[in-house]
């Protein structure tokens, strides 16, 4: 094993051991947020701890067994030392290989919560009620991963689904799993309102940013124009009846942000600017992205909105990844949230490059 991945790992078990002592302690357990964020920490560490313990136990069992080797007479226990030895052997390199991959092929983001964005682009209506189609899969996907989803933004289309959609994914390692799905998403298939049975193609974009902090991003006031309006909606008793919807607008970037799902102003606010932060890091991304174009991992990283990654052809049941030309014939299953395949190609494919 490479002495700096050594290294990190012994620091990271050390880390590890102390966080697990320190949830044993009663006093903890008052503090929600601190112990949120401990077992965030704990799940998200757990798989290298294994592997690493692991790696540790097979060393000392090789170390054992020469001991007695050096001092045993008996030829028939040495040659099963000796094979004991060699499987050992076998599977600390299986086992560094794995930590390598999950120590060094790590983008700094991948731990981070993410923003997802869905827009009807080329369609119409069908573009709408794909966007829905989509968010929904999602949905499930993130379920069965054990993350939560909360909304930032909905605007529900007449015809089904919506023009645009727009929700925070939090979880373990969320933005490492669902950065590849930036970019442009085609649906072909046969709408509901076709009289004769013909296949359109319609397209819709999907922007996925890690959620970033104050200290990530540094903005200045005197850059933003904020604007307040009523928030929309479907009337009725939850129908808004203040200013509390908020527009914000970063003036030397030009982008736009924009939050009335909240119940206050001040909530809306918060949202609003996350989403400003989380742009302004995602064109800093893409710009470091540029400068290593000729890095293969950038090509099925955090894609260019621009760019279509992916088609989803109902009629054949198929589903094709275009970056890396992977075909499944199991659109049903993922648009039920069965994602793992094609998303795990996509980290494998990033590993292997």
């Amino acid at each position: 094993m490479k002495n700096q991945i050594h290294k990190n790992l012994v620091e990271l078990k050390s880390e590890y051991d102390a966080i697990q002592a320190k949830l044993l302690e009663s006093n903890i357990h008052s503090n929600i947020k601190e112990v949120t964020k401990l077992n965030k920490f704990i799940k998200k560490s757990e798989g290298k701890i294994k592997l690493f313990n692991q790696w540790n136990e097979h060393n000392k069992d090789i170390e054992d067994a020469k001991e007695i080797i050096a001092s045993e007479t008996s030829k028939e226990l040495i040659n099963d030392l000796k094979k004991m030895i060699d499987d050992s052997s076998k599977e600390i390199i299986k086992i560094e290989l794995l930590l390598e991959n999950l120590m060094i092929n790590k983008d700094q983001n991948d731990e981070r919560d993410a923003i997802i964005q869905l827009q009807g682009a080329a369609g119409g209506d069908e573009a709408k009620i794909f966007v829905g189609d989509l968010f929904r899969a999602y949905q499930k996907y993130a379920s069965k991963m054990g993350w939560t989803i909360e909304m930032i933004e909905e605007a529900e289309a007449d015809m089904g689904g919506y023009s645009n959609v727009s929700f925070y994914v939090r979880g373990v390692d969320v933005y490492g799993h669902l950065k590849f799905e930036s970019g442009v998403h085609r649906v072909q298939r046969i709408p509901s309102t076709e009289t004769q049975g013909r296949v359109h193609t319609s397209t819709i974009t999907a922007s996925v940013m890690p959620e970033v902090e104050e200290v990530d991003v540094e903005i200045n006031n005197s850059d933003l124009r904020v604007d307040t309006y009523r928030s929309g909606g479907k009337g009725g008793q939850h129908a808004n009846k203040t200013d509390s919807a908020v527009r914000i607008t970063h003036i030397p970037t030009g982008i736009v942000a924009q939050s009335q799902d909240g119940r206050s102003q001040h909530h809306n606010k918060d949202i609003a600017m996350q989403l400003i932060r989380s742009r302004i890091y995602e064109i800093r991304m893409q710009e470091e992205a540029k400068e290593a174009a000729g890095n293969k991992k950038i090509l099925v990283g955090t894609g260019d909105r621009s760019e279509k990654i992916r088609t989803y052809n109902y009629p054949q049941n198929r589903i094709t990844d275009h970056r890396i030309g992977l075909t499944l014939k199991k659109l049903d299953r993922v648009m039920d949230g069965g994602l793992d395949e094609v998303i795990d190609a996509l980290m494998r494919n990033i590993l292997e490059s």
